[in-house]
């Protein structure tokens, strides 16, 4: 028996090591190089922290000519780092942008044990975002950049762009967040519709123990799993996006459970125990003075397309644009990538 025993914990030991080994120990990125094998003439490919508010957070910057014009990406969750993506989708992006990738605080390589949970606030986030552009600005020599925000990133980002408009080229919001409770409203009867139309008891059974909207942020996270499960939310399942970060070389071992960690977390610490709170840029933001492009899944049902196109109507812009994605819900990037790119590098050729 003790022999068995013996040869189990080995063999678990072997186990451990060979995950280690796979998922890595030392993070790094792929330098852009030539045939020959030779690094690219003034490309750039750095991981590195920098410290943004109280805390040291960690930052992707990749681009085959760093004279090209910077973009910052904002991922969602609050927690749902993209760092560990880029490697699969940003290829096209890195050939005519300097892409940044921030794992905010609380969210993958960031999600470390300097952070605090109580830490995570708006306006903390605010800070947090307008450090890093202007350490961004600084460190290439530029005056303006532009912005890409995503789900819980376009939350932050318009508002980035309403507080320092001389700081963006233009905006650009991708599953652009407008009315926290209507976009929970619209989605809840869609979801309802749905139910009915399959005659799924056992779903049906879930929403009525939820309730209708309002939601806690607990409910929420639940609502948002029924929702995906009709395909309204995420274009990707769980299992194909590990697939693709377990991959990505910016992350060692400990950076994936911290990515974890961080994504189940989501915004909890920002809302408490009562209902979740109420965002309303119909009301708080009516105007801006950059570009300003919605990128919005035609099957979105996390934050509806109908919303969007409503708030393009009454948004006073310079210019504004709603770009559907018709294959996509919440994740265009992650279901239609090549026409994502090609919107995006189109954005750059209209502004500059």
């Amino acid at each position: 028996m003790k022999k068995i025993i013996t040869i189990l914990l080995f063999v678990f030991v072997v186990l451990i090591g060979l995950v280690i080994l796979y998922l890595g120990v030392i993070p790094s990125t792929a330098q852009f190089k030539d045939d020959e094998g030779n690094v690219v003439p003034g490309s750039i490919a750095v991981l590195e922290k920098v410290k943004l508010g109280d805390l040291e957070q960690w930052i992707l910057i990749r681009g085959r000519d760093q004279s090209n014009p910077i973009l910052l990406w904002l991922h969602g969750g609050p927690g749902a780092a993209q760092m560990p993506l880029a490697h699969k989708f940003d290829g096209a992006l890195e050939e005519e942008f300097v892409v940044v990738h921030w794992d905010q605080r609380g969210a993958g390589k960031s999600n470390h044990r300097g952070f605090g949970e109580e830490t995570m606030t708006f306006d903390q986030f605010i800070k947090d975002g307008y450090e890093l552009i202007q350490y961004l600005l600084n460190r290439f020599g530029r005056e303006k950049i532009f912005l890409l925000g995503h789900s819980w990133g376009s939350q932050l980002g318009i508002e980035l762009v309403h507080r320092y408009p001389e700081l963006f080229h233009a905006y650009i919001g991708v599953s652009q967040l407008v009315d926290s409770r209507e976009g929970v409203e619209i989605a809840y009867e869609w979801l309802m519709n749905k139910i009915e139309e399959h005659n799924d008891q056992a779903s049906l059974e879930k929403l009525n123990k939820l309730g209708t909207p309002p939601y806690s942020h607990r409910k929420y996270r639940e609502f948002a799993g029924l929702v995906d499960a009709y395909g309204g939310n995420f274009d990707m399942s769980m299992s194909e996006l590990v697939r693709i970060a377990i991959r990505a070389p910016e992350y060692n071992f400990i950076d994936y459970f911290r990515w974890i960690g961080g994504a189940n977390r989501g915004g909890g610490p920002m809302h408490g125990d009562g209902e979740m709170t109420a965002v309303n840029f119909r009301e708080s933001i009516q105007s801006l003075d950059v570009p300003v492009y919605f990128f919005t899944g035609k099957n979105d049902y996390n934050t509806p397309l109908q919303l969007v196109e409503e708030y393009n109507e009454i948004l006073q812009v310079t210019y504004k644009e709603v770009v559907v994605f018709e294959h996509s819900a919440h994740t265009p990037f992650l279901s239609e990538p090549e026409k994502f790119s090609r919107e995006v590098v189109r954005v750059k050729e209209h502004i500059l």
